[in-house]
């Protein structure tokens, strides 16, 4: 028997940095979302675990046996071995989590398999501080460094989406030793929708001076009249939310014409 999973991409709709921690981390505020679309793994019992990376975007991966992946499976007690294929998809150091994405894919897997130990949450913050929120892949309110989740009103769901990369990656350490340090106060109150239109990304200027395309990418986005347009993560993907799937695939087909170079994924907000 194979399993299938898809290791969502997750966008910050909205990232308010507050102040960097005494541990060296800084204490965030964000919107998490995730896209119905992503890396795709599957999964089948083995006598050990084995890890088989393919796709696109495998060349960013250094060590595909010390990846998030190979890591999450060493962190959930199990029965016997997996043998896991994955499928890059998504380019890595993108703004989108995508390996740890990947790591919540395999939670999920582990879990139709064997279940999950009660401490699951702690396990996968032991991998990032953005894992625990990709085990469920569900539109939350994270805060600390992320791994303090809240649940949320999620107006979105269904809501078309744009991600878009100039295919230039862009690590996330740099970006927040770029930060200026400078609280721009709190994530605003409300649902989904309003705190998404009503927030930020405080990470959006250190970005764009590592990486300038990401100017470009947003330009060439808000060209097109989406409701929102705005950098994920610690960039360089931006992604654009529209009111309807022919608005998104009309911007999509813009983009493909005017910038084949550059990556792009239409989907929908789960």
């Amino acid at each position: 028997m194979v399993l299938t999973q898809t290791a969502y991409a997750k966008i910050n709709l909205a990232l308010h940095v507050r102040k960097r921690r005494d541990d060296g981390y800084h204490e965030l505020e964000t919107l998490f979302a995730f896209v119905d679309a992503g890396d795709t793994l599957s999964a089948k019992r083995a006598d050990a675990d084995r890890v088989i990376t393919v796709g696109e975007f495998v060349g960013g991966i250094d060590d595909p046996f010390d990846n998030l992946v190979a890591k999450a499976l060493s962190l959930l007690p199990r029965t016997g071995g997996l043998d896991i294929r994955l499928e890059k998809l998504l380019p890595v150091a993108a703004g989108l989590g995508g390996g740890s994405a990947d790591a919540g894919a395999i939670f999920r897997l582990v879990e139709a398999l064997h279940g999950l130990p009660d401490d699951w949450q702690a396990r996968a913050a032991k991998l990032g501080a953005d894992v625990p929120c990709c085990v469920r892949s569900e539109t939350v309110i994270g805060q600390g460094t992320g791994t303090e989740l809240e649940p949320i009103e999620n107006d979105l769901k269904g809501t078309p989406v744009l991600l878009v990369n100039p295919r230039v990656p862009l690590s996330t350490g740099p970006v927040f030793k770029a930060w200026d340090g400078r609280d721009r106060g709190a994530l605003p109150q409300g649902s989904a929708k309003e705190i998404a239109l009503a927030g930020r990304n405080d990470l959006e200027v250190p970005a764009v001076e590592l990486c300038p395309a990401i100017v470009q990418v947003l330009d060439t986005l808000k060209a097109d009249n989406p409701w929102l347009a705005r950098m994920s993560g610690s960039g360089a993907t931006c992604f654009a939310l529209y009111d309807t799937l022919e608005a998104r695939d009309a911007a999509q087909a813009r983009l493909n014409t005017d910038h084949p170079d550059w990556w792009q994924l239409a989907g929908k907000l789960r």
